[in-house]
């Protein structure tokens, strides 16, 4: 799901090289495929019950595996790229993307599938980190702005386009719980040799050092980051849902059986959250909150009534504001964070930002899931949109009620725009470390 990433200190970079452009070019792809690899399986979802006979609660139980995977990797891995260099943790980020792919494509049971959201959550969690920070070390300084744009292009723009390219494969492709996963072993493949033309830019490597990151938010900013945080988190639960039932939605409600549509609509929720972010730059950092708690109460409502009048184009409205939202509202914590945490606490303030978020995308996933078992998919549709715009609406009353000395002093525009949500799988970027 959506991700943007923790700034930790790093070991002092190389200077970007003549060949930076290509070394870039080959970063974004390799990020690319790696997010993209972590959405195949959303327009999928209905294929793999109907062939192993599972129900939407363990349909949501395999989405929710992925925001674990995401979380311990970034808990323990998140400095990693410092410690070893940039390279070697994007090979490794797409060897594990490799791996999934290859479980997703030999799965004939439920271990497997959980297996490979697993490896998946890894994945993204090593390489939001990693290619957003050499992605930044490679452009010149007066380019940093472009090479963060980039970061969120190759990020969200992966999470849009791999469930987009496995609805259209599975729709109009043979084989298509095997085919998407071939092509994204071959897309991998393609990148593990573009690397050879990335530059290492870390000049001191020290060595692993395991250990736990820990989630300290300074005392000053808590207020402001909670806020933030629960508002991004609930953009954040919507896009699990999506992500998780989306193809079930349309086949049981709507009666579409169509998997590249089922595809689109998570599709164009990510790349709604990409532009979300990049609107934040442009919003004043005292509007830029409120504008996304209205959102996210507006897609709320836009959901809940294609759901209760079983219509596609309220659905498709609805993703695409809370995409806007949810990008809004996570541009705003990490500015939050940029502009009010001491740098040398930026990381762990960062890294409890994004254990609030995926926390949020996976636990209310599998309490829909249990929802549905016990009433319906529109029923447990309708109440969760309720919980969501309740949030936003506790939001933006603690917004009404703060005194203008408690406000933080952040930008939005500050943060480091590269993408989750790990999967919405999704999302912004988990783990930066430049």
């Amino acid at each position: 799901m959506p991700s943007s990433t923790p700034a930790t200190p790093i070991t002092p970079a190389a200077p970007a090289t003549a060949g930076g452009g290509v070394g870039r070019a080959a970063v974004a792809l390799t990020f690319w495929v790696t997010m993209a690899g972590t959405t195949v399986p959303t327009p999928l979802y209905p294929l793999y019950q109907h062939a192993l006979g599972f129900t939407p609660l363990t349909v949501t139980v395999i989405f929710a595996v992925y925001a674990a995977g995401v979380v311990t990797g970034l808990l323990t891995l998140g400095r990693l790229s410092d410690e070893i260099g940039r390279r070697p943790v994007l090979a490794l980020g797409l060897l594990l993307a490799a791996g999934a792919a290859g479980l997703f494509e030999a799965a004939d049971s439920l271990p497997w599938l959980l297996a490979a959201r697993v490896l998946s959550g890894l994945a993204a969690a090593l390489m939001t980190g990693a290619a957003t920070a050499a992605l930044l070390d490679l452009a010149p300084p007066a380019r940093r702005v472009r090479a963060q744009t980039l970061a969120l292009a190759a990020n969200m723009g992966g999470l849009a386009g791999g469930t987009l390219l496995a609805g259209v494969l599975a729709e109009w492709a043979g084989s298509p719980l095997r085919l998407p996963w071939t092509v994204m072993l071959v897309l991998t493949g393609v990148a593990l040799v573009a690397l050879l033309a990335v530059p290492e830019t870390v000049a001191r490597p020290t060595g692993f050092h395991p250990r736990l990151q820990p989630l300290r938010v300074p005392a000053p900013v808590r207020p402001a980051f909670l806020r933030a945080a629960v508002a991004g988190g609930s953009g954040f639960a919507v896009l699990g849902v999506l992500t998780a039932v989306s193809g079930l939605f349309l086949a049981t409600v709507l009666g579409l059986h169509n998997h590249a549509l089922a595809g689109l609509v998570v599709c164009l929720a990510f790349a709604a959250t990409a532009v979300g972010q990049l609107l934040a730059r442009a919003l004043p950092p005292a509007r830029a909150l409120p504008a996304a708690c209205a959102g996210l109460v507006l897609a709320a409502a836009l959901v809940a009534t294609a759901l209760i009048t079983s219509s596609l184009a309220p659905l498709l409205l609805g993703a695409c504001l809370n995409g806007l939202a949810t990008g809004t509202a996570v541009a705003t914590g990490l500015g939050t964070v940029n502009g009010g945490v001491p740098p040398e606490r930026r990381g762990e303030a960062v890294s409890a930002f994004f254990a609030i978020l995926y926390t949020m995308l996976s636990v209310p996933v599998v309490g829909v899931g249990l929802l549905i078992r016990a009433t319906d998919l529109r029923t447990a549709g309708v109440v969760f949109s309720a919980v969501v715009a309740a949030l936003a609406l506790a939001v933006a009353a603690g917004l009404a009620r703060r005194t203008p000395a408690a406000q933080p002093g952040g930008q939005p525009g500050a943060t480091p725009a590269a993408a989750p949500t790990a999967a919405p799988e999704a999302t912004s970027n988990p783990a930066r470390k430049a």
